[in-house]
This record gives structure tokens, C-alpha cells and sequence, in this order.
């Protein structure tokens, strides 16, 4: 069973494809404030895979983030996500993030868990 305040843990070890980049170049040689925030989706989504069916899939509801240090090329980032809530088919976690006991960021990820079935027709193109 999975219970609110249980953890589950991911390492992101940070390289070059992880820096700030955008279509003008290269921003900062850190990783990247994008590349933080799918590695908590991640952390997150490490209960969603516990927790779903196999006819269900995970899908993502917001994601905060507070970037508050960098992470630099070579090191690992430990992304601890605690459930804080699963309520019906809603998982909530928060999560830190952290190079040694350097704070990189912390935040919350949201998800539901869907039937796959209901997720193709929400997520198939519109006819227009």
C-alpha cells in the first residue's frame, strides 16, 4: 500500500543536453530550469506507475517549481517526491530537489490516472 508522506526517490545526473538553451543558444552552461522540472514530473510519476491499472495510463495536471540554485555538468540531482495526497484518481506530491545538501528547487507535481481509453479521446486530434 501507498500511504500520503511515503517517498520515492530519482537521480538525474545533469549533462550537457540538460542546459538552458533556447533558439537563440546556449543561456547558461547549468542544467536548466526545464530539464529540473521533468525529472520532478518524473520523482512523481513514480507512484502513478505503482498505483495504475493496466488498462490506465498517467497524465500530468500542473507542476510548480522553484528553482533556487544550479546543478552543474557531471553531478547528480536527487529528486525526492513525498506523496501528499491521492484522493479518487488525483496523485499530489511535492518534491525537493538537491545536489548534497545544496537546495537546486523544490515544488509540487500533479497527475491523475485515467483510463486508457478515456485518455486516446481527450488527448485524439479534433476534427475541424
Amino acid at each position: 500500500m501507498i500511504y500520503p508522506g511515503d517517498t520515492r526517490t530519482y537521480t538525474k545526473h545533469v549533462t550537457a543536453a540538460d542546459f538552458a538553451r533556447f533558439e537563440d543558444g546556449l543561456v547558461h552552461a547549468v542544467c536548466s530550469t526545464f530539464s529540473l522540472a521533468q525529472a520532478a514530473e518524473w520523482a512523481g510519476r513514480l507512484f502513478v506507475l505503482e498505483m495504475k491499472g493496466e488498462d490506465e495510463e498517467g497524465i500530468g495536471t500542473f507542476l510548480t517549481i522553484n528553482h533556487k540554485a544550479p546543478a552543474f555538468e557531471g553531478e547528480d540531482v536527487v529528486i525526492v517526491a513525498r506523496l501528499e495526497k491521492y484522493k479518487g484518481n488525483e496523485v499530489i506530491c511535492s518534491y525537493t530537489a538537491k545536489v548534497g545538501e545544496r537546495l537546486v528547487a523544490d515544488g509540487e507535481t500533479g497527475q491523475k490516472i485515467l483510463k486508457k481509453e478515456k485518455l486516446a479521446k481527450i488527448l485524439a486530434p479534433k476534427k475541424v
